[in-house]
């Protein structure tokens, strides 16, 4: 069974810098993408990577600011967050895929984590 977790969630202050990580357990688990939802929002897709050969591809709200690592000694998928907003007030989870291929869609997710809460005071 396999399992995520996120840490790294806090509040922070408009302009900080912040990193959430996620550690997967119960593998195999090809891509790992984080994303981020708000009570007035749907999930939004941030970025993924492949966990062969660490590929990425963000979506346009984590574009130029956000970027998604792998970790490999600490075995974490981390999402460092630059020039944060209040706008970027969410609960992050990150979601892990088994299945072959990528998605930036909620549904091409099979696994996830229970979350962790940023916010961005102005």
């Amino acid at each position: 069974q396999v399992r995520l977790v996120e840490t790294g969630g806090g509040l922070v202050q408009a302009g900080a810098s912040l990193r959430v990580s996620c550690t997967a357990s119960g593998l195999p688990i090809n891509s790992i993408a984080w994303f981020r939802q708000t009570p007035e929002e749907e999930r939004e897709f941030l970025a993924r990577i492949r966990l062969s050969g660490d590929s990425q591809y963000y979506g346009d709200a984590a574009k130029g600011r956000f970027t998604i690592s792998r970790d490999h000694a600490k075995n974490t998928v981390d999402l460092e967050m630059n020039s944060l907003k209040p706008e970027d007030t969410a609960v992050y989870y990150c979601a892990g895929r088994s299945r072959l291929g990528t998605s930036v869609f909620r549904e091409g997710y099979d696994y996830w984590g229970q979350g962790t809460q940023v916010t961005v005071s102005s």
